[in-house]
């Protein structure tokens, strides 16, 4: 089995063959990994789409606007933009993007910009949703569909974060745990509430 650091630099130095900038390609190679990490076919994906692309390469990505329409979009050069210019982009809630070859390469520099914003990022083609939760974990609704080589139209949405508890229970839980609070005073040190005197933390 290839380590993950085996699969980075692999993929690095394969898509600055492929006549991506270093630069890119490290970014690339990063990406592969997070792909494998979650059990997702990222290098299958990129090994075809740098073939796909050997002969003529694709066009780099400018800029990101709420309604992204080209022939045919490069899902490495805008993945890049779309991780630099994250904070940007997150004021528009939600993004379109059609006609983006090998979606799935797309999906690790999303999830890498939902680390940096603090925020789940819900992408959605073909019926698959992926949920990228903080660069930690990639929730998909239906893994069985999940290599798609081409895809029509992606929707990009930026989730606002909320509580996944009631106010309710918060308060509840948050009662009992005020039961641990105890005032410190000498007789409290003698009988082990708090911190003692030999505490050395």
């Amino acid at each position: 089995m290839r380590s993950l650091s085996e699969i980075d630099v692999t993929s690095k130095r394969a898509s600055k063959a492929a006549g991506f900038s270093w630069g890119i390609s490290e970014e690339v190679g990063k990406a592969i990994r997070t792909l494998e990490l979650f059990g997702l076919p990222g290098l299958n994906n990129l090994n075809l789409y740098l073939k796909k692309i050997k002969k003529k390469h694709p066009k780099k990505i400018k800029k990101i606007n709420k309604i992204n329409k080209e022939k045919e979009i490069c899902p490495i050069y805008y993945g890049v933009t779309f991780l630099d210019r994250c904070m940007e982009l997150d004021k528009l809630k939600k993004i379109k993007v059609y006609n983006i070859k090998f979606p799935l390469l797309l999906i690790p520099f999303i999830s890498k910009a939902s680390e940096i914003l603090g925020k789940k990022i819900k992408v959605e083609f073909d019926n698959i949703i992926f949920l990228t939760n903080f660069n930690k974990s990639i929730f998909i609704s239906n893994k069985k569909k999940i290599i798609n080589y081409s895809t029509k139209k992606i929707n990009i949405e930026f989730i606002k974060n909320t509580n996944s508890f009631s106010e309710k229970d918060w308060k509840e839980l948050y009662k009992l745990s005020v039961e641990t609070f105890v005032d410190e005073s000498e007789s409290s040190k003698s009988k082990g509430a708090g911190a003692g005197t030999t505490d050395n933390d």
